[in-house]
């Protein structure tokens, strides 16, 4: 087989494999290269390929290392690990053209696997020039004689070619509630919040640029210390770890005196948790979800794609004013004989307050007074955290504050809970929206005050009130452990990362997030008056049909248009002048088989039509046409005689 055909096969899978090298185990993507560089030596050097035994004891043994690894080898990561390395195992036993072209196959369904871990532009675009490197192997294959420019040049019109299908494609086809096909739980990324909390765990999402989602409001946004998006809310505390604990009631929740009311919509990253995220307070959204009587709002079922949706918040409002007691009940639970030092604490502010806003504010104030820290990098706590936080360390994130907090207001008889969600935001001026990342993870506090039901408090802003109102850079005296663009970077780099979100927030509405509300939002504005399935694949095949039409029409018009070179215009020439002697060529008939027949019939013109016919199939067919031979040729043609049909 040709040399440079493997070395295509050898790119091509090296291309498809390479963005996979950082979720693979280690030894998997060592096996895959050294399997890529020993077939690159054996078509180097020549020498034969291992036997079969050989290669079916590794295709073993990498299957048991993938069990052993995943202890399975279904969903996608141990699926997506076993068809790499059998990918590479296959160029091991190439020695025809059918293997050839097994490889070419795979290396395209390989192209999908990528986006079940990215759906990026950049992504995209590499899996565009990959499938380009893939088509230009398979030109080829196909015609082993073409130089390298003239494959590129093929390869890069069939893509273009297909350009319009994928756009029609793309367009009208119907779009469905849900994948296709379903896909295993392993495919989907658990990212940004949990449902539990303890000390390090938001500190760790402070570390992250990723995004979480971003926001375009109506109107004027709010300001930046009304941001708070809700997310879980915490109510069990074993003296470690927040959690949800059990929900006692299903109600919904009530809220009065609500006011200062704002529209927005949010463009949701998928994080496989059930929670959508909303300001404070959530009146009504446009997807279906269910508001929960602690106002978190949760998505009907997990978040594994991309979603967006509107809503409609109250920043200023009054909730549960009464409250049911079991609920009042549950905000006072704590550990037995858990974290001594801070129970006492508790008491001796309740003995010495009139009420439960003065202990309230007995606590920030003690958080602001006593030399509190807050950091990113706080040290590590022992089994009493509480007690550990406010008299040992006192460093701490967010997390170490609202937990403190709230543990202080349950010890002083307080219904008190942690809400945990994300504080303020990104103003992108480029695309006009916020882009809320991970590293704005928060967390916060809620007490329950009779007279004012359940109310805000964020122990954070009397330790560090610029990350409240500014942004978690602002708040940290070292922001050596941020990413290097939470620190305050160039403005041409601010400005070019604002550029960049830009076009891939474009990309998420009208790409990714092309879904069947939009679909159906743009064939109406494309004058489709009745959307629906059935006009839908009807105006997808017609357009197929057009385009493939069109390309069939050209592609025919350049056929019969075509000029024929100088060479071929005078060998037809000849051919009409032996038609005009009663020897017509057929339309099947070569040049040399023509010349043969033409002998047989007029043997005096044997030699000379032996040589035309020889002289025209080097001159038509061959590699090189050299200026004097045309010349020569096409003046023995004119030298022809001319012949009429005699009767």
């Amino acid at each position: 087989m040709n040399k440079s055909l493997i070395y295509g096969l050898l790119l091509s899978i090296l291309m498809v494999i390479a963005p996979h090298a950082d979720h693979l185990p280690i030894w998997v993507s060592s096996m895959c290269v050294g399997l890529l560089l020993w077939r690159g030596y054996l078509v180097y050097s020549g020498k034969a390929l291992p036997k079969r035994w050989l290669l079916m004891s590794i295709t073993f043994a990498g299957t048991v290392g993938i069990i052993f690894n995943f202890h399975t080898l279904f969903g996608r990561e141990a699926g997506v690990t076993l068809l790499l390395m059998l990918a590479a195992l296959k160029l091991m036993e190439l020695r025809n053209a059918r293997d050839a072209m097994v490889l070419v196959y795979l290396a395209c369904f390989i192209i999908i696997t990528n986006f079940f871990y990215s759906q990026s532009i950049s992504t995209a675009l590499y899996m565009l020039a990959t499938l380009m490197v893939i088509v230009t192997t398979w030109v080829h294959l196909q015609a082993q004689g073409i130089a390298l420019k003239p494959r590129l040049r093929i390869a890069a019109v069939l893509l273009m070619q297909a350009l319009p299908l994928t756009l029609i494609l793309f367009i009208l086809f119907p779009r469905v509630q849900g994948p296709l096909w379903g896909l295993p739980q392993d495919a989907y990324a658990s990212t940004g919040l949990d449902d539990r909390m303890s000390p390090g765990s938001l500190s760790r999402l402070g570390l992250s640029e990723a995004v979480a989602f971003r926001v375009t409001y109506s109107d004027k946004p709010p300001r930046r210390d009304q941001m708070y998006w809700r997310g879980p809310v915490l109510w069990y505390f074993d003296g470690r770890t927040w959690t949800p604990g059990i929900v006692t009631l299903s109600e919904a929740p009530k809220f009065t005196e609500v006011s200062q009311p704002i529209d927005y919509s949010v463009t949701l990253e998928p994080h496989n948790k059930p929670w959508l995220f909303a300001l404070d307070v959530p009146d009504k959204l446009s997807v279906q979800s269910k508001l929960t009587y602690d106002f978190q709002v949760l998505n009907k079922e997990p978040v594994h794609a991309r979603m967006r949706y509107t809503a409609r918040s109250y920043l200023a409002y009054h909730a549960n004013l009464q409250e049911a007691p079991r609920q009042l009940q549950r905000g006072l639970q704590l550990p037995r004989q858990s974290n001594p030092r801070a129970q006492q604490l508790a008491a001796e502010w309740r003995a010495g307050s009139k009420d439960d806003a003065a202990i309230v504010n007995t606590a920030l104030s003690y958080f602001y007074k006593q030399g509190f820290v807050y950091t990113l990098e706080p040290p590590l706590l022992g089994s009493n955290t509480v007690d550990d936080f406010l008299f040992g360390t006192k460093q701490g994130f967010c997390e170490h504050y609202a937990s403190a907090f709230v543990f202080l207001m349950r010890a002083a008889n307080i219904p008190a809970r942690v809400v945990t969600g994300y504080l303020g935001g990104e103003f992108n001026e480029v695309g006009n929206y916020y882009i809320v990342r991970q590293s704005d993870a928060h967390a916060w506090a809620e007490v329950w005050l009779a007279g004012k039901g359940w109310v805000r408090v964020d122990p954070t802003g009397a330790i560090a009130p610029d990350r409240v109102e500014r942004g978690l850079s602002a708040a940290l005296s070292d922001t050596a452990a941020l990413p290097f663009m939470e620190r305050n970077p160039p403005e041409w780099m601010r400005s070019l990362r604002f550029d960049l979100d830009a076009l891939a927030n474009q990309w998420n509405q009208w790409v990714l997030g092309y879904d069947t509300e939009r679909q159906f939002a743009v064939l109406t504005r494309l004058g489709m008056e009745s959307v629906t399935w059935q006009n839908m694949a009807i105006n997808m095949m017609s357009g197929l049909a057009i385009v493939i039409a069109l390309f069939a029409l050209f592609m025919l018009r350049h056929l019969y248009t075509r000029q024929p070179d100088k060479v071929q215009a005078v060998w037809l020439k000849l051919c009409r002048k032996l038609a005009d002697a009663g020897l017509p060529r057929a339309a099947h008939e070569g040049a040399q088989d023509y010349a043969v027949r033409v002998a047989a019939a007029r043997p005096e013109l044997a030699e000379a039509i032996h040589d035309l016919a020889t002289r025209y199939t080097a001159l038509r067919y061959g590699a090189h046409r050299e200026e004097q031979a045309q010349r020569e040729f096409i003046h023995l043609i004119q030298k022809f005689p001319s012949f009429r049909r005699t009767s």
